[in-house]
């Protein structure tokens, strides 16, 4: 099983960023409204940069004048089982403290993607 972390980052806005451990990187993707928490819920999640791994455990301030300056902090973490990885749609099942379950992201757009949980099987 893979590893994922969801920081809530208090940037020009709050959002929550999304980052799944893939090919020796983290993909990321930012969540502006939260993580859906119940099926049929769904989110708009922006892939944003690719990041290093050490990243999974950081929290910290962003100093101003950096790109993504603010605080941020990891809301949970665990692991995930990538059930299908496709260039347009991936599904997962996190195990987490706060997300679990059988979710999905779905691109629509260039970086724009639908993430979704859900119902259980």
């Amino acid at each position: 099983m893979l590893r994922f972390v969801v920081h809530r980052h208090s940037a020009t806005r709050l959002h929550f960023d999304l980052r799944l451990e893939y090919g020796g990187v983290l993909k990321s993707w930012a969540v502006p409204k939260g993580l859906p928490e119940k099926s049929g819920i769904k989110r708009l999640a922006v892939e944003t940069e690719d990041h290093a791994l050490s990243y999974i455990g950081f929290e910290g301030v962003i100093p101003e004048g950096q790109y993504g300056a603010g605080t941020v902090e990891v809301w949970d973490s665990g692991r995930y089982e990538a059930e299908s990885w496709a260039k347009d749609k991936i599904v997962v099942e996190f195990k987490g403290g706060k997300l679990t379950g059988r979710y999905t992201l779905v691109r629509f757009g260039d970086k724009n993607w639908l993430m979704l949980k859900l119902k259980e099987k």
